[in-house]
């Protein structure tokens, strides 16, 4: 089981890396073990949020440079599993947003540990209807994709009709296989985490969860509720060396 400690001036964070996403535990060890972390910052930080570093250009920046687009020259298949979820303290992988990475391919180096928000079961019920509602979009879009050829040539030929119909059965694509698979759907087992523990369950799906904190939620606290400038980078620099344990 790999572990790696992430030391900072507030206290040390031990993660536990996740045999299920192999590529991104890998990389990230790999990086750790090279000292690639070593002396970079913890460069956005949004309470009751999450906390993000890994960016190679904070290491050593000036006070007030705005950081968060460094980067290494590769990108990571997403590995998003409905069983690794946004639970307070888990270890997520940054990305570009869904219009420039559709595949939802995670950043090589930048990171960010979840803290969240305990939910309240009313705005829980709330949001997993959201939920449900987003996946439903996504798959809806999905189908529009594939089907992007036909759709041009309906347009061609004026067929408003043929639109009309196609969107209705991809419509009813759609919605079937959001149920057949319960795209969106809110576990009890995630209920009870995120009315309980806390997290960012709005996440989930969204970005590859590669790992959780065993140790140092104290520190991950103290790091979320950070002084900030206007571009979420604390204040005080919290640099990080980060351990192969």
């Amino acid at each position: 089981m790999a572990k790696v400690k992430i030391s900072t001036s507030l206290g040390d964070i031990v993660v536990r890396l996740y045999d299920e996403t192999p590529l991104h535990r890998d990389n990230f060890l790999k990086l750790a073990a090279s000292g690639f972390y070593d002396g970079t910052l913890f460069h956005r930080v949004i309470p009751n949020f999450m906390i993000q570093g890994g960016d190679p250009e904070s290491k050593g920046a000036p006070a007030g440079k705005r950081l968060g687009s460094g980067d290494v020259e590769y990108t990571i298949p997403a590995e998003i599993k409905s069983s690794l979820i946004h639970r307070r303290g888990a270890l997520c992988a940054a990305r570009l947003g869904d219009e420039a990475n559709p595949e939802k391919r995670s950043s090589g180096c930048q990171f960010y540990i979840v803290w969240g928000e305990v939910y309240p079961e009313g705005r829980i019920d709330s949001l997993a209807r959201q939920s449900e509602m987003q996946a439903l979009n996504r798959t809806f879009s999905e189908l529009v994709r594939q089907h992007r050829d036909e759709i041009l040539e309906l347009r061609r030929n004026r067929d408003h009709a043929g639109l009309s119909d196609l969107q209705s059965r991809l419509e009813a694509e759609a919605n079937a296989i959001v149920i057949e698979k319960g795209l969106g759907k809110l576990s009890e087992e995630r209920r009870k985490v995120y009315t309980t523990v806390g997290g960012t369950p709005f996440l989930d799906g969204e970005y590859t969860v590669f790992g959780e904190v065993e140790s140092g939620l104290d520190t991950v606290e103290k790091i979320q509720s950070c002084a900030t400038d206007s571009a979420d980078r604390p204040v005080e620099d919290v640099k990080m060396k980060v351990t192969v344990l």
